[in-house]
């Protein structure tokens, strides 16, 4: 490994302090809404796992959400107990613990705030590799990108894992960076034992940063060259991080009932007339890297950084493995990424480094552009501008329906905490979340053999419903205003 360049100083650390600071005032915003933003339907999946670990059972082996029926089953069975098997469930454990023992702030801020201390170690982690690789301007610009621009403070306080599995993965990749440094044995055993625990955590968490050993394949050929191969504790490596997740999924078998489908997140994405394919379709170009990428993220201008500092000739190897590594995630999930905006979680550090390296190198080679201070201008002017549109766009990501939380209300005070509803959400959990209840988000079977398997009350805010209802059954309506109506099922 070749000597370091920048040194690591006093100014750094001030510099970085204060970045990191200003991140997390920024991720402050709205931190105290109710759990019905962008992507609720996910978050609140998140969140009510961690609920029924402080109301019902603490144990990472059994996490239970609210949705009790059959639509989020792989094999389309009902799901009584509300088990949820994904990701092993410690971030929802952390702000569980958090919530349990200092309830003084609400469930959900735990768990944005729990994000937000993650997202603060991403910063850092970017800041360090990009002083070491690239230089100081590098490392300021690409963790001030992270730490302040809309789209990655809304994704870093979200209650979702996706931060903090990545924030896991970057410490591996620092641990093992010190790594292939270090000369003496019980140092080296101790960052490769560090970096070995926190990507198999991190894959526990969220296995799609299971890309991200692209670039921990590099740093190994790095230290060793092609004789990597012959060297044992990098076959090790990759055995003992990639043992738990796969000792986690066939764990996870026993419980079907309980683990949703995902074989489209691939190749397909979700439309009214079903599941369509759009994988190397043009379609996902332009949904990932026009409309995402390009205009969300970036708020337009600022892609021409990020171009550059990704075609550049600069010899910043280990940072364009990160690169890489997020664009092969990008090319093999792309339905999900075209599904969801927060799996475009797992990129945003390779983008905030592109924009560092592109930006720096600009600036290090003004002589080839205008003049110095129009040119410095110009980039300032580029930077506020993709600020301000990223925001007009992201902003709209923060709101929620109002009307969704007087619901919840109103079914929290005519019901009891044990009753079992449905509501006609078409599947989104946002509802039951809000107003504390078990049972299922959409009409999935007659309400006369849902009455039978114990769900006392359905609510509905379609008016055709309603009169369908009417004159079918004779349900008594428990509640009814112009927005929605509450059935008993007797």
């Amino acid at each position: 490994m070749k000597k370091n360049r920048v040194p690591f100083k006093k100014t750094d650390l001030l510099v970085l302090s204060f970045i990191i600071i200003v991140a997390f005032v920024f991720r402050l915003y709205k931190i105290n809404t109710p759990l019905a933003d962008l992507h609720s339907w996910r978050q609140v999946d998140t969140a009510a796992v961690a609920r029924n670990f402080v109301k019902i059972k603490f144990d990472i082996f059994s996490p239970r959400y609210d949705d009790l029926s059959s639509l989020q089953s792989m094999n389309g069975q009902d799901n009584p107990q509300g088990y949820r098997f994904v990701e092993l469930p410690l971030y929802n454990a952390i702000f569980a613990l958090l919530y349990k023992y200092i309830p003084s702030l609400p469930l959900e801020v735990w768990g944005r705030l729990t994000s937000v201390f993650f997202s603060l170690i991403i910063i850092a982690v970017i800041y360090y590799l990009c002083l070491k690789e690239s230089s100081r301007l590098t490392a300021i610009i690409a963790a001030l990108v992270y730490a302040v621009f809309p789209f990655f403070v809304f994704f870093s306080r979200t209650v979702l894992p996706e931060t903090m599995a990545l924030s896991l993965a970057f410490m591996a990749i620092l641990f093992m960076y010190f790594f292939t440094a270090e000369k003496t044995n019980f140092k080296s055993g101790l960052l490769f034992t560090m970096s070995v625990i926190c990507f198999s955590l991190s894959m526990l968490v969220k296995p799609t940063t299971i890309f991200f050993t692209l670039t921990i394949l590099y740093l190994f050929y790095r230290k060793y060259g092609l004789s990597l191969f012959k060297k044992v504790h990098f076959y090790l490596y990759f055995l003992f991080i990639g043992a738990p997740v796969y000792l986690w999924r066939e764990y996870i078998k026993a419980f079907p009932e309980g683990i949703p489908p995902n074989a489209w997140l691939i190749t397909n994405v979700n439309t009214y007339e079903g599941l369509k394919n759009i994988f190397f379709k043009p379609a996902f170009f332009r949904w990932i890297f026009y409309e995402r990428i390009a205009n969300i993220i970036f708020g337009g201008y600022l892609v021409f950084f990020a171009v550059l500092g990704i075609i550049a000739k600069q010899k910043k190897l280990l940072l364009h493995s990160i690169i890489f590594s997020s664009l092969a995630y990008l090319l093999v999930f792309q339905g999900g990424n075209v599904q969801h905006e927060y799996y475009q979680t797992l990129i945003l550090p390779a983008l905030a480094i592109a924009v560092g390296l592109g930006t720096s190198f600009v600036i290090d080679n003004l002589k080839l552009f205008l003049h110095p201070v129009l040119t410095i201008m110009i980039i300032l002017m580029i930077y506020g501008l993709s600020f301000f549109f990223s925001f007009y766009r992201v902003r709209e990501f923060y709101k929620y329906p109002e009307d969704l939380v007087q619901i919840a209300k109103v079914i929290k005070t005519l019901t009891k905490e044990g009753d079992k509803i449905i509501t006609d959400r078409l599947g989104d959990t946002t509802l039951l979340y809000l107003s504390e209840r078990r049972g299922a988000p959409a009409l999935y079977r007659e309400l006369p053999e849902l009455q039978k398997i114990g769900y006392k009350y359905f609510v509905t805010q379609t008016k055709d419903t309603v009169i369908s209802i009417k004159s079918r059954f004779e349900y008594p309506v428990v509640f009814e205003n112009d927005q929605f109506t509450i059935f008993e099922l007797l």
